[in-house]
């Protein structure tokens, strides 16, 4: 029924009623919230989908016939109807939320069809500040297309940290860990890991954009930190309008390794693991051409796995072939020989609700060694390895298998890869191509209370022995690492993460002083906390 429709019939009793109904949230006419790794497309009062509840008289609202007020599991509906709702059927495999569902407190209501299962506490609705600056009351023009403010969302978070060195073997090198610069032994205290601001939308049904900025970047050679430094910079191609076929072209994340993957948002450890993340050079992106795959029930599957807080990768196909440069993020490409990448991964869910996947993912091309001048062995003149520098390059390739256990409550994820690729030899004289192994095993337990957040405490265990091509003279070594700690999702807006590491594993800073032996192992034991601010 119209809203034109319903006043009539109902006289200005029930248009007055109607008009408390929408103001008891968030505002006349405001759309939902939107989900928070989706576009944001804020709704007109015209455009918001026909309610099921429709007022029949100035005393008691009534439910249409043939529907029920569907309400968030475990809610009581906010209006009683005069008849009974349906009963479901007791033969229903899937627990779904019904496609309207009123928010308790919020005056929210949002068309959603969710597996409740895949769903805790915190991520059950999507009421928990502002994500869009569209204006509620801005009058529609038909006539005229939408305003940018209302295809366009803004949302990021930062990741404040504290870390100190707590035990160092005598005689080990200095304390360092690729993936934390605030970790060197002599200088540890607060960072800022992170600072990220994402500006994203479509553009029209066929092009949707994507900008990330972090501006917690510590420049090579600087003493100043805070620099801004582009993260993400593409646009989402889509050859129909289900979505299932598209092209990303920009800057973006390598599909490859399910945890480089996986937002550092949404991941539970502080870091990634140095076996899978030295794959794309530390940073996990680059500038390229991707085509992925995605048919739309694994579309709305790995949408529910981070919009429901099981801390999925989100949506990088099901199939994934890309080209890209190779020399990584903040690098310009050096030779004329770009990367291959293809990946196919398999999420699906079990009778139990319960949800796997496994993967398997590849890679080639060539990569340039920047240089740097050291102490072979700690030996003689200073002197920069042969190899480095030139637009020739290194053979640069791996394969990986992925395997995940989501976190319902327990969880596993493991991952390893092998490979060859540009490292240092063992006279640091000089580049070679040389093999490469490792990976990670992963186990959690995720604890959902009532009244005190999320705790997932959690252990890993990470292995590598191989080069780390993007650091300057490609230093080959190995690395052992055993993390123990317990992230607290105290709401969805804050999380507090506290690691223990046992590390084993070579510092790839190069030393050139005489006598100084450079990419010794440090070995010892390092305390971190962080506390995510999610906005």
């Amino acid at each position: 029924m119209t809203w034109s429709g319903l006043a009539s019939r109902s006289g200005w009793g029930a248009a007055v009623l109607l008009v408390l109904s929408m103001t008891q949230g968030e505002g006349i006419g405001q759309a939902p919230n939107p989900e928070p790794n989706a576009p944001a497309l804020p709704l007109s009062p015209s455009q918001l989908p026909p309610p099921t509840v429709v007022v029949v008289s100035d005393q008691a609202p009534a439910v249409a016939p043939g529907q029920a007020p569907a309400v968030a599991p475990g809610q009581t509906p906010a209006v009683v109807p005069e008849t009974s709702p349906a009963t479901p059927e007791t033969n229903a495999t899937v627990p779904v939320v019904g496609d309207a569902v009123a928010v308790p407190n919020s005056g929210d209501i949002k068309n959603v069809n969710r597996d409740i299962r895949l769903y805790d506490s915190l991520h059950c609705d999507d009421n928990y500040g502002l994500k869009s600056l569209f204006d509620s009351l801005h009058p529609e023009n038909p006539t005229k297309g939408k305003h940018w403010y209302e295809k366009f969302s803004v949302r990021g978070y930062a990741q404040p940290r504290f870390g100190r060195t707590l035990y160092q073997e005598p005689g080990s090198a200095s304390p360092n860990l690729p993936a934390d610069r605030g970790i060197n032994g002599n200088a540890e205290d607060f960072t800022m890991r992170r600072a990220r601001l994402i500006l994203f939308g479509d553009v029209s049904e066929y092009l949707s954009f994507y900008w990330q900025q972090d501006f917690a970047v510590t420049l090579p050679g600087a003493s100043t930190t805070f620099f801004g430094q582009l993260r993400d910079l593409y646009g989402d191609v889509y050859l129909d309008k289900e979505r299932v076929n598209r092209f990303r072209v920009g800057l973006s994340k390598v599909p490859y390794g399910w945890e480089n993957m996986q937002s550092s948002q949404n991941r539970v450890p502080l870091d990634r693991t140095d076996a899978i993340n030295t794959a794309v050079s530390l940073n996990e992106r680059d500038l390229g051409v991707f085509y992925y795959w995605t048919p739309k029930d694994k579309q709305k599957l790995f949408k529910d796995l981070v919009d429901g807080g099981l801390k999925g990768s989100g949506n990088f196909g099901i199939f994934a072939l890309g080209v890209y440069n190779g020399q990584g993020l903040a690098t310009i490409e050096q030779n004329l020989d770009p990367h291959v990448v293809a990946r196919f991964t398999w999420p699906f869910q079990l009778a139990s609700g319960q949800v796997v996947e496994a993967s398997i993912q590849g890679y080639t091309g060539k990569y340039v060694v920047a240089g740097a001048p050291i102490r072979p062995l700690g030996e003689g003149d200073s002197t920069t390895p042969k190899g480095t520098g030139g637009n020739k390059g290194y053979l640069d390739q791996r394969i990986a298998g992925t395997f995940v256990w989501y976190a319902q409550p327990f969880g596993f994820q493991t991952e390893w890869n092998v490979g060859r690729g540009p490292g240092l030899n063992d006279a640091q004289s000089a580049i070679e191509t040389r093999p490469l192994q490792g990976g990670y095993a992963m186990v959690m337990y995720k604890v959902d209370t009532a009244r005190h957040g999320i705790f997932i405490p959690y252990t890993r265990y990470q292995h590598y022995r191989g080069g780390y091509k993007s650091v300057f003279n490609a230093p080959y070594g190995g690395h052992d690492e055993w993390d123990l700690g317990v992230e607290w999702q105290i709401r969805k807006e804050m999380e507090l993460t506290l690691e223990y590491s046992f590390v084993n594993g070579v510092n790839v800073s190069p030393i050139d002083k005489a006598g100084a032996n450079s990419y010794q192992n440090f070995d010892g034991g390092i305390l971190r906390a962080q506390f995510q601010i999610n906005y």
